[in-house]
């Protein structure tokens, strides 16, 4: 049975397993999904570069673009090898290459319309403050990274090779709105070994912060209050050389942890996605594209979990 929309989502368990939303969700999803696909599409056939008139060459196997950004989010759910996608679609390997290739822009698209940073001016959900945290900024975007395993590179091996994962690897931070859980920040790819606060430096993520608008890291991001002083930020209280950690920390920690715990949630629906948790089969190339088309289902799916 080839798989098209009108039959899949006749199959509500089956269609969420393998796209991570219900059919109505889907739904919501594709009125958001259908201009970024058609402005990507028309952006690549109006390149200055082109060498064939609009419409020239091998049209797509899937007529109808939902069946086509349907092919790309099943291909993101579960990162099948592309022959393996096209035989579910019933069209050829070079066709499910290219459904893939062309759509992902527009996804790609769509997941950044879907991210946007807090403003200082946004109330908070009237959860007050632990008296520890005063310090603490009152709205705040939570910071980590992930890093998925990728093949072992031909040349320069030792730059992939992550000590933490005992694997080759490239690393990508993310960003999390702390009050809606949403992704709001994610970069391009990384070579895995790369510090986070090395990575959070080149993205020039604080910079972009709203005024009043303040940050959160684990251990890792130590010192990312250098990075730019009127940034507010809070990180783990180190424990003291030779000492016993102080009760006030351990509260502190405790309290931050449970702040920046939507972080390691919205990296967790990233990675339901098999795109950005398998082994990458792209060279180290096209990491971050996936990261944003899925921000834009994982957003979605928060937003219609919010109650009205």
């Amino acid at each position: 049975m080839m798989f098209r929309l009108n039959h899949l989502s006749r199959h509500p368990q089956a269609f969420r397993a393998m796209t991570g939303l219900t059919p109505t969700a889907f739904d919501a999803y594709l009125r958001a999904a259908r201009p970024a696909v058609a402005a990507a599409q028309q952006r690549r056939r109006d390149r200055p570069d082109r060498q064939r008139d609009a419409g020239a060459g091998h049209p797509y196997g899937l007529t109808d673009p939902d069946d086509r950004i349907l092919c790309t989010v099943v291909w993101l759910r579960l990162y099948p090898s592309l022959a393996v996608l096209g035989y579910l679609f019933g069209i050829s390997e070079s066709a499910a290459r290219r459904t893939v290739a062309h759509t992902l822009l527009g996804l790609e698209q769509a997941g950044l319309d879907s991210m946007r940073l807090p403003t200082a001016e946004r109330p908070r959900n009237g959860k007050p403050l632990p008296r520890i945290l005063r310090e603490a900024p009152q709205v705040a975007v939570t910071i980590d990274s992930f890093e998925q395993a990728v093949q072992r590179p031909r040349r320069r091996q030792k730059r992939y090779y992550s000590g933490k994962k005992k694997r080759h690897t490239q690393k990508i931070q993310v960003a999390v709105d702390e009050e809606s859980g949403k992704i709001c920040h994610s970069t391009e790819a990384v070579p895995g070994p790369t510090a986070d606060l090395k990575l959070l430096k080149r993205s020039k993520l604080l910079s972009r912060l709203a005024r009043g608008v303040g940050a959160f890291g684990d251990a890792a991001y130590r010192g990312m209050d250098r990075i730019l002083r009127r940034a507010r930020t809070a990180v783990p209280r180190r424990k003291p050389r030779g000492k016993g950690r102080p009760p006030e920390d351990r509260r502190y920690n405790r309290a931050l942890s449970r702040r920046r715990i939507v972080v390691e949630h919205g990296i967790g629906k990233l990675r339901r996605y098999q795109a950005v948790t398998a082994v990458d089969r792209h060279h180290r190339r096209g990491a971050g594209a996936r990261v944003r088309a899925i921000a834009g289902l994982v957003n979605l799916a928060i937003d219609l979990r919010r109650p009205a």
